[in-house]
């Protein structure tokens, strides 16, 4: 009850810590993330963690584009929770995002996150932060700043959430926009490692895990080994998103346009890159099964259709490019396989059953 005007609060001597955000803690934290971060530098970083707002130099591009992505982890971080992996969601988060700027053409510059919590500890804070700082490194940006709120009473005890920012760049003549897709040309995917950062939602309640249940049996269920898969559901299904930036960068001359199969699935994101008129064919069963969606599709009895709707079902990345160019880059990159094709058409993308 709010005390009348004269009168003194209830609370006497209630302070910001006592309320649940700790100022002296939190300023701790980030000497130690400024320290951490330092791991993922870049010469073209003029001011990083610390100052109101990050600089970054775009010396040495000539007509540059800027290509700006952002994205969260979604409810694979309740998994993360319960078995007290950080450092994964930490990859996954910043490689989502260097494959969202890639199909752009671009390459990732730098990278900003978002982690929001009520009481996230700060050793799963620097965790995360590492995760991401590692992730960083090996895709060659910089980590040059982020926020770490505490928001008691926002965000439930236990929960908390990581968004990234990506920006990368090119040179305006190398910008990938699909205005040269035509019929003829060959779609060349690369494989997945799992779910990636999607369809969890829906994999939660399939095994039940992580939906509000005890959180002891769901990490021991998550951390037991599973015959179908020959490794722990966990590690099935924290296994970090892959970046596809090093396997793609050599090839983006002779690409006219490329996926990233996230939410919503091969039919969902390929249709982003196919221009009106045109007609992305996809053959199923040209590329190996994934065991963990198989798992998925039997526990939960999921119809084949809803699986292709909500998960990349094993394929990472689709590139478009022109048939001349097919042979070269399945022969620079093998494990990149032949899909489907462009044709003329009305619908963006059809799904079609291998004869």
């Amino acid at each position: 009850m709010s005390p009348e005007p004269g009168q003194a609060s209830p609370n006497p001597g209630l302070t910001y810590a006592g309320a649940g955000v700790d100022l002296q803690a939190r300023e701790a934290v980030v000497d130690r993330i400024r320290r951490v971060t330092a791991g993922a530098p870049s010469e073209r970083v003029l001011a990083g963690v610390g100052p109101f707002a990050s600089l970054f130099s775009l010396a040495g591009y000539g007509d540059p584009v800027v290509a700006a992505s952002v994205d969260s982890v979604g409810t694979k971080l309740r998994l993360a929770i319960i078995c007290e992996r950080y450092a994964g969601v930490g990859h996954d988060i910043v490689n989502h995002c260097v494959n969202d700027v890639l199909t752009s053409g671009a390459r990732p510059l730098f990278f900003l996150d978002y982690i929001g919590s009520s009481d996230l500890s700060d050793g799963a804070k620097l965790e995360l932060i590492e995760g991401m700082v590692e992730a960083c490194r090996e895709a060659g940006c910089a980590l040059v700043g982020g926020e770490t709120a505490d928001m008691p009473d926002i965000y439930a005890p236990g929960d908390f959430d990581l968004v990234g920012f990506m920006v990368g760049a090119c040179e305006r003549p190398a910008v990938l926009d699909a205005s040269s897709v035509e019929a003829g040309d060959v779609l060349l995917a690369l494989p997945s490692n799992g779910l990636h950062t999607n369809g969890y939602s829906l994999v939660r309640r399939i095994f039940a895990i992580g939906t509000g249940g005890d959180a002891s049996e769901d990490r021991r269920r998550l951390e037991a080994t599973d015959p179908d898969l020959g490794e722990t559901l966990a590690d099935a299904l924290l296994r970090p998103h892959r970046s596809y930036l090093h396997e793609i960068e050599p090839l983006l001359p002779r690409l006219k346009a490329m996926a990233h199969i996230t939410g919503g699935g091969i039919e969902g994101n390929l249709a982003r890159v196919i221009p009106a008129g045109r007609s992305a064919v996809v053959t199923k069963g040209t590329w190996p099964p994934l065991a963990v969606f198989d798992r998925i599709a039997a526990v939960g009895g999921i119809e084949e259709d809803e699986m292709y709707r909500v998960f990349n079902m094993g394929l990472g990345m689709i590139l478009v490019a022109a048939a001349g160019q097919a042979e070269s880059i399945m022969r620079e990159l093998p494990e990149a396989l032949p899909v489907g094709h462009v044709e003329d058409g009305p619908r963006p993308v059809v799904l079609r059953a291998r004869e």
